[in-house]
């Protein structure tokens, strides 16, 4: 039997990491499924504090020298000191991203239930409760359209009239003039403990209700010290329309009340004054108000048609089944009994469920995955909910490409673009250099300073590994037009190191200082340094990226031969005396505090990049040493990391260890991680990156293509000895098919989009094929 592709559960969520997501990449929404009462947690994803803002802080330049002589002499404190009070951005924290409120539905009538029953079909983005009372079967469908940028929601019973209802907003965003019926609210007061709180409720015409709210502004924590933020100016606007099927429906107060109605449908519209990171001149109202009519010239039928379409043109590209009895418990009970991989299909459930999680919340136009995706029920989330780049926004997207959903890419690489413009600043002022930088976290105003502490902030390489984002979607798709559009930005990140890395003075290899290895301690309480490993992997596939990028667009010469003359002087990988790859210039691995920390940031050339393979046997042996050393334990994205680290040695029954510690229960865990009773994945709190670096996980357990050939189940784990995958695709322009059984391949087919040849492996096998666009190949044990 196929596996089910369905989160169900036997009762209504009783909190937020209990509700099920649903979103449109711009619209997100977690429906918790009651009875009596329905919630639906609202957010749109350019609803931020703050305004635009300009994080450059102008001291920085003069502090530079100092803090590069103080690095070099070993005086770290002195460095630190300097940095803290001199180069950390206007204010120290950036702003966070925000709920937009809540919508409520009041269900009138009802009482005990039977026969309870909620869920999300993951194979068509339709949540669904069920349930029976007095004798009559209730049906309540929820989606949120890509086409029509609006949240669905559909009544029904199965009897005439027994659809009573009353609808209302709720919101902590402070309010304004709700323009839509000339009534004056009150301000609301500001809550950080989600939305609900607060007496923003909105008011209603007929059979809309409108509420207005604008975002506020903050005062952002950062290692213990409190910085006022930027005031706050987006507004945003929520409407709700309701289509009934006979009864009635009209508007008392703050509400919108159906009654005695045979089905109605809820059509739910946000918009924010959000246009750019630099222009907030945008209509709330008007944008909310034209999508609400335009969604509302559909009935039921025709929105839920669009919506399936596609939705299912990105999501039916893959289909995976990793062997075993498919269970019938609840997804919750699941997670509870997952114990040694005894139930593969939950995770061929949760590599979907990331691929779902993927569509949702990062789509052509809009903005990229946060930390949570779309998903914030607060005000003040953890980490403010934005874009951390020294690992976790980059991991949001690892399985864009190989998954199928190349397009879901597209919002990272329109904020590259972004912080490319506001980064040339920050390049320009606090490093005196050109091209552009952006340090280890932005927000939607596109903030590139240095941020939060030293410990983390000082570390200059995130807008660099975004880049290579861009050139891995051309080695997957072969797109020409795409890498000219994208080169520009890899350019001028590359010239910013060109311009800035100095040399160190031991060996006279070309480091940048100051950095850091991100988030962990070289010596306690001591964290800057020169030329730390993970920066010079990063600069060696930027630098290559850039040379390759040149020579395919015929341009920059000059600039190529620059970048491979700098490339070549770049400290080296080492290994140091315990047989581990070096996290630093010096063999600091044994002294630094944390031995088992959760960043293993240098061991970014063994995944996602290329530089530590089999063919480099002692970087290999390094990097599996390392790993034996840093543990098993791990916050959520940690562990999924690890599952990759493992699948590249090539290892893949202990990348299944790691993937059934991403699957165990995030409550009563002392190791962290774990996953929520919805999937959500625990670094504890939620961070969405372990449920995509998850996903990308199991791909590189089935299928490598990273070093020129195509590896056939090359981490297969002894735990799925059957199963099959359709639809990966690989680097070269690849859409790879694979059928194991007995634990070895019983077949392959690969449908080329590009000619030339390319060599397959599996087991101790290799095969050469010569590739023609669009003529399928079959590969047999």
């Amino acid at each position: 039997m196929e596996p089910t592709l369905k989160l169900w559960y036997n009762a209504p969520a009783t909190r937020w990491l209990e509700a099920l997501p649903l979103g449109n990449g711009r619209i997100g929404a977690m429906v918790f499924g009651g009875v009596a009462a329905e919630h639906y947690q609202l957010n749109e994803l350019t609803l931020w504090a703050g305004e635009p803002h300009n994080y450059d802080n102008p001291a920085a330049l003069a502090a530079l020298p100092a803090i590069r002589a103080a690095i070099f002499a070993g005086d770290f404190k002195t460095a630190q000191d300097l940095v803290t009070k001199d180069c950390l951005g206007i204010p120290v924290g950036q702003m966070p991203y925000q709920t937009f409120g809540d919508l409520h539905i009041e269900l009138i009538g009802t009482g005990d239930v039977t026969d309870y029953r909620r869920e999300l079909d993951l194979e068509t983005a339709i949540s669904k409760v069920t349930y029976c009372c007095k004798g009559v079967s209730y049906t309540r469908e929820s989606f949120i359209s890509y086409p029509d940028q609006v949240l669905v929601i559909r009544l029904t019973a199965d009897k005439p009239g027994q659809i009573s209802a009353a609808a209302y907003f709720d919101s902590p965003l402070g309010t304004t003039s709700d323009k839509a019926n000339g009534s004056q609210q009150n301000s609301s007061p500001l809550s950080d403990g989600g939305a609900g709180e607060s007496a923003n409720r909105g008011r209603s015409r007929g059979n809309e209700l409108g509420n207005s709210g604008v975002g506020s502004s903050a005062t952002i924590s950062v290692a213990g010290q409190s910085a006022k933020g930027v005031d706050g100016v987006l507004h945003g606007f929520g409407i709700v329309k309701a289509v009934a099927e006979g009864g009635a429906v009209r508007g008392e107060g703050n509400r919108v009340l159906v009654q005695q109605a045979d089905a109605v449908t809820l059509l739910v519209s946000l918009g924010t004054s959000y246009k750019s990171y630099k222009d907030v001149s945008g209509d709330a109202e008007a944008i909310a108000r034209q999508h609400l009519a335009q969604a509302s010239q559909k009935d039921y039928s025709s929105l839920s048609k669009a919506h399936l379409a596609d939705y299912r043109r990105l999501f039916d590209r893959v289909q995976l089944s990793l062997g075993g009895g498919h269970s019938e418990l609840p997804t919750n009970q699941r997670i509870n009994n997952f114990e040694n991989g005894s139930d593969p299909q939950l995770a061929a459930l949760h590599f979907q469920y990331g691929r779902y999680l993927l569509i949702s919340c990062s789509r052509p136009g809009g903005q990229p995955a946060t930390l949570q995706g779309i998903w914030n029920d607060s005000l003040t989330p953890p980490w403010d909910s934005k874009y951390t780049i020294n690992i976790n926004t980059e991991m949001n997207y690892w399985i864009a490409e190989s998954s199928g959903l190349s397009e879901c890419h597209d919002p990272l690489f329109e904020m590259v673009a972004g912080i490319a413009d506001t980064g040339r600043h920050t390049a320009k002022s606090h490093y005196n250099a050109g091209g552009w930088v952006c340090h280890h976290n932005t927000d939607v105003w596109r903030g590139t300073a240095p941020l939060d502490w030293y410990g983390s902030g000082m570390w200059p390489m995130g807008g660099a590994w975004l880049c290579t984002h861009m050139w891995q979607r051309y080695l997957f798709t072969g797109d020409k037009a795409g890498l000219a559009k994208h080169y520009p930005h890899m350019k001028g990140a590359a010239q910013f190191f060109l311009e800035t890395l100095v040399p160190e003075p031991t060996h006279n290899w070309l480091v940048t200082c100051p950095s850091l290895s991100p988030e962990h301690d070289h010596h306690r309480d001591q964290t800057l340094c020169a030329g730390p490993t993970m920066d010079m992997q990063i600069l060696r596939d930027l630098f290559d990226a850039c040379a390759s990028a040149s020579e395919i667009l015929d341009v920059d010469p000059e600039f190529r031969d620059k970048v491979k003359a700098t490339r070549a002087r770049l400290a080296p990988m080492q290994i140091g005396a315990q047989g581990q790859l070096q996290e630093w210039l010096q063999d600091w691995d044994a002294d630094a505090p944390e031995q088992r920390h959760r960043h293993v940031s240098h061991l970014y050339g063994l995944y996602p990049s290329n530089q530590i393979t089999a063919a480099t046997p002692d970087l290999f042996a390094a990097a599996r040493r390392t790993l034996e050393l840093r543990g098993d334990e791990g916050t959520g994205w940690s562990l999924a990391w690890k599952m990759n680290f493992w699948a590249r040695l090539l290892d893949g029954d202990h990348a299944f260890k790691l993937l059934t510690f991403a699957l165990r229960p995030a409550e009563g865990s002392h190791e962290g991680g774990g996953v929520f009773p919805n999937l959500f994945d625990a670094h504890p709190p939620f961070q969405i990156d372990g449920n995509f670096g998850f996903a990308a996980g199991i791909v590189e357990m089935l299928m490598q293509s990273q070093i020129g050939s195509l590896h056939l189940l090359p981490a297969l784990p002894s735990a799925w000895p059957t199963g099959y995958v359709r639809g990966l695709r690989a680097r070269g322009g690849l859409v790879v098919d694979i059928e194991w059984d007995g634990g070895k391949l019983k077949m392959a087919s690969i449908m080329p989009s590009r000619s030339g040849p390319l060599t397959v492996r599996f087991g101790d096998q290799t095969k050469s094929y010569e590739l023609k666009p669009g003529e399928r190949i079959t590969v047999r044990a």
